[in-house]
């Protein structure tokens, strides 16, 4: 019988300040750690996945950044002290998943802005340690203008709009007018049948497994540092 994991982080919200937790180790591969629930995020939509560190009862022992798979990998440079069926405490550093949560919940507003006011579309994203990129798609990039982009979103987070989370059918989510990326729905199997969804309110409204804040007034002012050309219509703007 397959181990059917619960991945917590899609189930908490706000994404901030995660408390540690206990698991059962339920699975060793080489140099990564599979628990039997995690409330890790794990690399993906251009998001980093947690860094922290195990506690176990006679070591501790540091995991680097987190990855997706049917179970969640916690990759570390000593599994042999690992054990299955042992139980661990985990724990996630803060610093690292408050600075991923905003950005990320940065990384929505841009690109809501970006197609309402220019009918951008985008087409690419990552969170780095030093900054924040996003690949955007125009109908005429020549008409984008970053000091609009960034006075219309320092703006927008005075405004302390809710961000908010739902679990809603596919037919719901596709039939929503004013749903943005719903593109990537046709290659999720058919056998999930309600998707997570992130609420912006009256900003963006899309399918989500993000961590995010819950309150927009959280988030620092964008400051746009670069703007590259990538190609017809496109161009990457950095943060």
């Amino acid at each position: 019988m397959k181990f059917m994991q619960e991945k917590l982080h899609m189930k908490i919200h706000p994404g901030l300040n995660p408390p540690p937790f206990r698991a059962h180790v339920v699975e060793i591969n080489e140099n990564k750690i599979m628990l039997s629930e995690s409330y890790c995020f794990p690399r993906g939509g251009g998001q980093p996945g947690d860094i922290g560190i195990f506690i176990g009862d006679n070591f501790q022992s540091n995991f680097m950044e987190t990855l997706p798979g049917e179970l969640i990998q916690h990759p570390v440079k000593n599994s042999d002290l690992f054990v299955i069926d042992d139980i661990i405490t985990c724990e996630i550093d803060s610093i690292s998943r408050n600075r991923n949560t905003k950005l990320h919940t940065t990384q929505h507003i841009v690109s809501a802005l970006a197609n309402d006011i220019f009918g951008a579309e985008t087409v690419g994203n990552q969170i780095s340690k030093e900054h924040t990129r996003l690949d955007l798609l125009f109908p005429d990039r020549d008409k984008f203008n970053s000091e609009i982009l960034e006075t219309r979103f320092n703006e927008i987070i005075k405004t302390n709009a809710a961000v908010n989370i739902y679990q809603w059918s596919r037919e719901k989510i596709k039939s929503h007018e004013k749903m943005r990326h719903t593109n990537f729905l046709d290659r999720i199997p058919t056998s999930v049948k309600n998707l997570r969804v992130v609420e912006i309110e009256g900003i963006d409204l899309c399918p989500c497994g993000g961590t995010h804040v819950d309150n927009i007034g959280l988030l620092d002012n964008l400051n746009i540092k670069n703007v590259k050309s990538k190609g017809a219509g496109k161009l990457r703007i950095t943060y």
